[in-house]
């Protein structure tokens, strides 16, 4: 494997060539990845004069069989921009071989195997969820968001809050059609009761209105939870 140095709208003296094969080292680099297939360094000069400490760039590009390395770098001289193009090089290299290497070295352990290599791990039944130690009759518990369901129970799959102030519909329109979602849950300014707003076919819309029912309120016990009584 050969290093391809090319200039990009600029030249590039034989002496820089000759400095670029000094600096990379093909047998160390080839040590790092072994699976190297080419080199190539490119030369640019920036013409503005306001950015005269940083005029010359080299960027490094390393093609392997995995995956593309790139290092580039800008100076005031072309040599000065390879050094630390390849310093960022040399550092990229290691860190692929460090983490191939930890891939190999570390050994997968089994599900069981969990409490014994990490402290405060839960224990998982056979279905997968962590066993509960307060569980008197054999049938696992788990915590859905503000949920505690036992056994098989509806997946919460997310929880959010959000604090709302009260609109009217023509706002809450706006408002579906300005985060781009099919419906809009909101407070209604009149009622202050929770209300949704979607999309029906076309360009139509619909409304639908919560309202609390005053048998139900009065029927229910003072203390929050359970279920309704009939």
């Amino acid at each position: 494997m050969d290093i391809v140095v090319k200039g990009r709208k600029t030249e590039v003296p034989e002496r820089f060539r000759k400095h670029v094969a000094e600096k990379l080292k093909l047998e160390k680099i080839q040590k790092l990845d072994g699976k190297v297939i080419s080199l190539d360094v490119e030369v640019s000069k920036e013409p503005n004069p306001r950015q005269a400490d940083r005029c010359d760039r080299v960027e490094i590009t390393l093609r392997s069989r995995g995956p593309v390395i790139r290092a580039e770098a800008a100076a005031n001289d072309p040599y000065a921009a390879l050094d630390l193009a390849a310093e960022k090089l040399d550092a990229r290299l290691r860190k692929q071989h460090d983490k191939r290497f930890s891939r190999r070295g570390a050994r997968r352990i089994s599900a069981a195997e969990v409490p014994d290599h990490v402290p405060g791990a839960a224990t998982l039944n056979g279905n997968g969820y962590p066993v509960q130690e307060d569980d008197t009759d054999g049938v696992p518990t788990k915590k859905m968001g503000s949920l505690e369901v036992k056994g098989e129970g509806p997946l919460v799959v997310r929880e959010k809050t959000h604090v709302a102030s009260p609109m009217t519909l023509d706002q809450a329109l706006y408002e579906m059609e300005l985060v781009g979602h099919d419906f809009y849950l909101f407070v209604d300014s009149e009622t202050k009761e929770p209300s949704v707003v979607y999309r029906r076919h076309a360009y139509d819309y619909g409304v639908i209105h919560l309202s609390t029912d005053p048998m139900v309120t009065q029927a229910q016990p003072p203390a929050a939870g359970g279920t309704l009584g009939g």
